[in-house]
């Protein structure tokens, strides 16, 4: 069986916030996303509101590659957006926008978007991270999706930043996933035995008039309509930068792990999306704070015993990818928190300071615009 090349590529959206206030911005100012990609060469484009951008690094062979390209285009826009007395914000929600205040990207393809989703496309202030991984084998694509899909809820633990909506502590780690579970062709994936099955599957849709592509199929992980990749959806976008190469290993990791196991005539035992889905449920209520499902005994594990567990499991193919040290660093997620727990400790501790709701959250925002471009902790 040939090996497949687990090339990788990320792709992180940031919302833009007034450098002083931290209050979400209502237009892009014009020229930014052609001002990025003067700093730093690297593909950059606008989102569905205009109070977003993403960026997405080139076709990585190694993680050392891929984290300089995250760290530059983060740089890029950071200074970029300094122009104009903005910052941008690595997390999944602001913590107290209101979608209504926010402008759609005057473009036709957004517009159109709008137009289908109607009332919930208003709600769409929320930012993600994606993780491809190349597997040119398209049946093989299609197998690892469905075996890996087990493993998604402790990646979302993981990268949790969403707790706060509207200027409410949500009581949820990931309130992002709650707000996008309300589109449609969103969630866990389907179980396809073969890419023909997948293909058919696609194919009803479009030629119904109901999508173009599959470009418009939002899973928690799909095979990438433009590239031969795995695409991992289901996260938060992470705070820190060492925390999305983090997760990002841990996924490459998995797939590798997986298409190991492949090799020797094994595969992971697949369980029901109903099962699965309560585990990602508990990951976006508690994050690395709660308790999954470990299926095999049937019993209730602190997420933390489980990511050593992971981290042992993939420590082979952390070997062969050369990224060790990057799936260690779970470990510390687990030991130190994750982006939403930050913020619920820095709202916290201003509270406790005398801080009215207000103050706090502004707090919380202040954390957050400096942990997007902090260097790695020491």
């Amino acid at each position: 069986m040939i090996e497949p090349s687990w090339t990788m590529g990320v792709e992180e959206e940031y919302l833009l916030v007034d450098r002083e206030s931290g209050e979400l911005v209502v237009e892009q100012p014009p020229g930014l996303i052609e001002r990025v990609a003067e700093l730093r060469h690297g593909q950059v484009s606008p989102e569905f509101f205009s109070a977003q951008i993403e960026i997405g690094t080139g076709i990585c062979d190694d993680f050392r590659r891929l984290r300089a390209d995250i760290g530059l285009l983060r740089l890029a826009v950071t200074e970029a957006a300094a122009e104009h007395g903005l910052a941008p914000i690595a997390a999944s929600t602001h913590p107290s926008a209101r979608a209504e205040e926010a402008h759609i990207t005057d473009k036709e393809r957004y517009r159109a978007l709008a137009a289908d989703l109607q009332g919930v496309s208003r709600r769409l202030i929320i930012s993600g991270l994606h993780v491809h991984v190349g597997i040119e084998d398209p049946e093989l694509r299609i197998d690892l999706m469905g075996q890996v899909t087990a493993f998604l809820p402790y990646l979302l633990a993981l990268s949790t930043s969403s707790p706060f909506w509207r200027g409410t502590d949500t009581g949820l780690k990931s309130y992002r996933s709650a707000v996008f579970a309300t589109l449609p062709r969103t969630g866990l994936p389907e179980r396809f035995s073969s890419w023909a099955e997948y293909e058919r599957h696609i194919d009803v849709l479009v030629r119904a008039g109901v999508i173009e592509d599959a470009s418009k199929v939002w899973w928690d992980i799909r095979p990438s309509h433009s590239y031969p990749t795995l695409e991992m959806r289901v996260t938060d976008l992470p705070t820190r930068m060492e925390d999305t190469v983090a997760v990002a290993a841990a996924y490459a990791c998995l797939l590798r792990m997986l298409w190991r196991l492949r090799t020797q005539h094994l595969s992971w035992r697949e369980h029901s999306n109903f099962l699965v889905g309560q585990n990602k449920w508990l990951a976006e209520r508690h994050g690395i704070e709660g308790e999954l499902i470990d299926f095999e005994s049937g019993e209730l594990e602190p997420v933390p015993h489980a990511v050593e567990r992971i981290v042992d499991m993939v420590r082979p193919d952390a070997e062969a990818l050369d990224c060790v040290a990057e799936v260690e660093h779970l470990k510390t997620i687990c030991r130190r928190g994750t982006s939403a727990d930050r913020q619920l400790s820095a709202c916290r501790d201003a509270i406790d300071a005398g801080a009215d709701d207000a103050e706090a959250l502004h707090a919380v925002l202040q954390t957050l615009i400096d942990d997007t471009l902090a260097p790695p902790a020491a």
